[in-house]
């Protein structure tokens, strides 16, 4: 069995491993093998055995999915996800050689927060990802829609009318529903809806951004829109981009939780290369031991707080690049 086979079958199969070890044996191994991130760590001068921490592991900056092939070995991909944009070439590429490594991720990460697929009825409010296609957040629906067994579908542009349809005949079976969607679309209906219709016990679960829809807003006055026209407590919401294959959840108040598979490290807004435990916010670094296919550390635009047991709160952005799922919104 070649090594990113193995290593990504220990990932879903070993949920106690390491972290540390083997963010560090995967390091090597892209050091080695990635070429492009083998160019960067010598353009920077740094000898990989002499990285001893997570802290020490350069990070490649997010844009050079849009510029490069961004690849550990040389494959054939079964899927390339395409990010937010208006053209192909302006779109950040994440080549993937087996789908299954990342749809088995993603469940595996939902159901150590949410539990399992099969007591839900997924539904999904994602037009702008639908129209532009080669959307990992939609391949990642899909596979929840397909986990669960249900009948109905699971998504839809426009048509409300249907969707609270569906709602409403999920609760009526006694099922629990994920209703996932991008902020301004969430947003369109929850202003048409004004509370009308009862939304209890169904988990609101925005993806952050509004596209250029509408105007942005910080996330509190979103939920706060989204919480009164649905009629519920609190909004959940997801984190993830095209560039990576885990996700981080929050059940409420921003506060995200990373998979099992990622860890989220602070770098100084003025100097990237200064990475620690030291910072409470800054610049968001990303480890992704699902990225084995590309690369396991990411520096994104984002700009977060993080807590001393992980979590973590999306503050902002350094710039306007479109970065799939997060929480794009000021806070």
């Amino acid at each position: 069995m070649d090594y990113k086979a193995d290593f990504i079958r220990q990932l879903h199969q070993e949920p106690h491993f390491d972290f540390a070890a083997k963010a560090l044996e995967l390091f090597r191994y892209q050091a080695a093998h990635n070429l492009l991130y083998q160019s960067y760590l010598s353009f920077r001068k740094i000898k990989p055995e002499q990285v001893l921490t997570l802290e020490q592991i350069p990070f490649l900056p997010i844009e050079f999915f849009k510029t490069h092939p961004v690849m550990t070995d040389s494959f054939q991909p079964e899927v390339t996800f395409y990010s937010s944009g208006t053209t192909r070439q302006s779109r950040s590429r994440h080549f993937v050689s087996h789908l299954a490594w990342y749809t088995t991720t993603t469940e595996l990460i939902f159901e150590q927060l949410y539990g399992p697929l099969q007591d839900y009825i997924v539904l999904a409010l994602l037009p702008s990802y639908l129209e532009q296609g080669g959307s990992s957040l939609v391949a990642m629906v899909e596979y929840f829609r397909q986990q669960t067994g249900q009948q109905e579908q699971g998504f839809y542009l426009h048509e409300h009318d249907l969707l609270l349809q569906a709602v409403r005949q999920a609760k009526q079976r006694g099922k629990k529903v994920l209703l996932i969607g991008v902020s301004y679309a969430l947003l369109d209906w929850a202003t048409a809806l004004q509370g009308r219709e009862d939304f209890s016990g169904v988990i609101i679960m925005e993806t952050g951004g509004m596209k250029g829809r509408r105007r942005e807003m910080i996330r509190e006055e979103l939920h706060q829109h989204l919480c009164q026209g649905f009629g519920v407590a609190t909004i959940h919401s997801e984190y993830g981009m095209t560039e990576l294959l885990s996700q981080g959840y929050s059940k409420g108040n921003g506060i995200f939780l990373p998979g099992y598979s990622m860890r989220v490290l602070l770098r100084d807004l003025n100097d990237p290369y200064d990475v620690g435990r030291h910072h409470r916010s800054g610049g968001i670094n990303v480890i992704d031991l699902a990225n084995v296919d590309s690369c396991a550390f990411i520096e994104t635009k984002d700009i977060g707080r993080l807590h001393p047991n992980g979590s973590f709160e999306v503050l902002g952005r350094f710039d306007n690049s479109d970065i799939r799922g997060c929480n794009l919104l000021i806070a």
